[in-house]
């Protein structure tokens, strides 16, 4: 799965709409890494909120899926569509000849589908929103590239008073918590046990975030991990009558029983910072008053 120059990027777009000038700059970015890039159908078509129907959607990511020449795909954007065509994809060509999936957000239904059910790794990674002149050389974007060409890497996030401390070892898993959620008792649902479990949201409620974690244990999924990551949690909202906690004493009140390291602002979300993470693979986490550091092998 790790690409060499000259392989072959494939660009769709599964789920929301995006437009061919947002997707443009990327192209030449991953030209300039010195990859080839197929441009799938789904790139600047659309269908009320979508990327185009989901017919449309299905059989773009599954032409990338089955596309021989394509050695990774990058999703276009995340938003919300993945979930209405996932049952609809045919892995056995995939399976023949895995590839790198990547992406974030609503990606999270890929990701955590394709490790569930056929234990191959993915990126959760930028997408092309994130390519631009002044972020082309960020380290962040540049873990990227590592990351397809199978680099290891070491992540640091800075000291928290909220960070646990301790160090594990595990497969790491997750990303955006409304989709872990959301999967919740479907095929495609988050296996929790003994890995290290990442997750981050974007504009939720205060109540909301705890009221998906408190799901989240009551299903059985916080009381077993390795380790816990906490990456970003942006523009969060409160309601008139204040919820009471922070989003790190929300997590922490869900957790308190648990003796696992738990790492706070990592940085890696719906944020400017995206680090790309290698989901079912093996990492160590250290958690200490230095902060946090997440090693891939």
């Amino acid at each position: 799965m790790n690409l060499k120059q000259g392989a072959t990027i494939g660009i769709t777009c599964p789920s929301g709409y995006v437009s061919e000038d947002r997707v443009a700059y990327a192209v030449e970015v991953l030209g300039r890494w010195g990859f080839k890039v197929k441009i799938g159908k789904t790139v600047g078509s659309e269908f009320h909120y979508f990327s185009g129907t989901d017919a449309q959607r299905q059989a773009d990511l599954q032409d990338m899926l089955d596309d021989p020449q394509v050695d990774a795909i990058l999703m276009g954007r995340g938003g919300y569509g993945m979930s209405r065509i996932i049952d609809g994809l045919d892995f056995k060509t995939f399976l023949t000849k895995p590839k790198w999936l990547c992406g974030f957000s609503d990606i999270t239904v890929l990701h955590n589908h394709v490790y569930g059910n056929f234990n191959i790794p993915t990126l959760h990674s930028p997408m092309c929103g994130h390519f631009k002149p002044e972020t082309e050389h960020e380290d962040y974007l540049l873990s990227f590239k590592r990351a397809l060409m199978g680099e290891a890497q070491i992540y640091t996030s800075p000291p928290s008073l909220y960070n646990r401390f301790g160090k594990c070892k595990g497969v790491l898993t997750g990303g955006n918590l409304s989709l872990i959620v959301h999967l919740t008792g479907s095929v495609s649902e988050v296996e929790t046990a003994g890995k290290i479990l990442f997750i981050e949201d974007l504009g939720e409620h205060l109540y909301h975030l705890d009221r998906m974690l408190m799901h989240l244990k009551r299903a059985g999924k916080l009381a077993r991990l390795s380790g816990l990551i906490a990456g970003g949690f942006t523009d969060l909202q409160d309601t008139t009558r204040p919820f009471g906690q922070n989003i790190y004493e929300i997590i922490l009140d869900k957790v308190r029983e648990y003796d696992y390291p738990v790492c706070f602002d990592f940085p890696c979300g719906h944020q400017d910072i995206n680090y790309t993470l290698a989901l079912g693979m093996e990492h160590e986490l250290v958690v200490d008053e230095n902060g946090g550091r997440l090693i891939s092998f």
